[in-house]
């Protein structure tokens, strides 16, 4: 799964040394994005994954005047976030290889992402969850038929365990970062917003906590420059939580520091980010941007994605959108933009329900209406 010589000088404490990526070569077959994927279609399995909605929302758009401002709403997909797209290609690699069980460590998402995705593919999924997992998430994934493992500690502590198990037992383990997968299924995101706006945005936004995603979106378009699809990389804007910024400091000293990290964004939320490195360089070499949203802008962000546009994302994902109202100011607002939102905001309801008001009585006539 990693380059053995690199992996070979692995530090404790530190992002995956030897993280591979799949090489482009020929010409896809169509605009598809499964055409992109190093697996062929017919392992795929009979789950609707991708084709997610592109919202062009009109209050937003007005109250801030960014007329091409969009929201991409990965939080469509069947099991309700953006890591579908890598379970989707995980799943029809393992099927393709006659692999029947599939190992996974997850803060909640990637995990019940394998067990939908590997239900309908008819695979064993052994899960690896922290104990402070959503609920929401770690039922989601029982559902499923995931054989479930809480880890005591957190989520570095479930990644380990889950290498030592199928180091042990056998299986393919999809951790993220780990397998290499992971980064080549989110790429189709990248693909599918070139396709429905017909060219490049010149902004894109997305919350990072391990870095799979953002190396994922610079994946999907460095296949589709190199393709001459596009002319240029657009900047992508790297958006943590500022209680969980391992990779915003590291852009700054140059060092993983293993700081604990806390914060409301659980899908952000990693002590060391597993493609850290891998991260950093296509922040450095496509001079993208890396900034902070703290906790209380991530659930306004939150509120205000679910009140003026109907669309309710989990913190993660509002923490994209976070960012993109925390840099407004310094955009071109003719530019296009595009917040990528991770996923469903039923994810985690116990942490949207920090920022609202839950009415307490109960009334039996509108007379009793204040």
């Amino acid at each position: 799964m990693l380059c053995p010589d690199c992996s070979a000088t692995q530090k404790s404490g530190q992002p995956l040394n030897g993280v591979l990526e799949v090489e482009w070569k020929g010409t896809p077959e169509s605009e598809n994005p499964l055409d992109f994927l190093p697996v062929e279609r017919q392992y795929f399995p009979a789950i609707p994954v991708g084709n997610t909605p592109l919202w062009h929302p009109e209050n937003l758009l007005s109250k801030y005047g960014f007329p091409e401002l969009y929201l991409k709403d990965d939080g469509a997909n069947p099991t309700g976030s953006l890591k579908d797209r890598a379970s989707f290609l995980v799943a029809a690699f393992a099927r393709k290889y006659a692999i029947r069980e599939v190992v996974v460590a997850s803060t909640g998402n990637a995990g019940s992402s394998m067990a939908g995705v590997g239900a309908a593919a008819g695979l064993k999924i052994k899960l690896f969850l922290p104990r402070t997992a959503p609920p929401a998430k770690m039922i989601q994934a029982l559902q499923y038929g995931a054989d479930v493992v809480l880890a005591e500690k957190n989520y570095d502590q479930a990644f380990a365990l889950s290498l030592e198990y199928s180091n042990t037992h056998g299986g393919m383990n999809r951790n993220t970062a780990y397998n290499p997968m992971t980064v080549e299924g989110k790429k189709t995101v990248s693909i599918e917003i070139l396709n429905q706006l017909k060219k490049a945005p010149d902004h894109v936004f997305v919350g990072v906590g391990d870095g799979v995603i953002l190396s994922g979106i610079y994946k999907g378009f460095r296949d589709l420059l190199q393709l001459g699809r596009i002319v240029k990389i657009p900047t992508v804007h790297a958006v943590q939580a500022s209680g969980s910024a391992a990779i915003y400091r590291a852009m700054e000293s140059g060092v993983f520091d293993g700081k604990p990290a806390k914060t409301v964004a659980d899908s952000i939320s990693v002590d060391v980010p597993s493609n850290g490195h891998l991260a950093l360089k296509n922040l450095k070499d496509f001079d993208g941007r890396c900034i902070t949203v703290t906790d209380e802008e991530i659930l306004s962000a939150q509120k205000e994605l679910s009140s003026d546009c109907g669309l309710f994302s989990e913190p993660a994902a509002a923490a994209a959108y976070a960012g993109f109202l925390n840099q407004k100011r310094s955009l071109d607002s003719g530019e296009t933009c595009v917040v990528l939102l991770t996923g469903n905001g039923l994810k985690d309801i116990g942490s949207a329900a920090k920022n609202i008001i839950i009415p307490e009585k109960a009334v039996n006539s509108l007379d009793e209406i204040s």
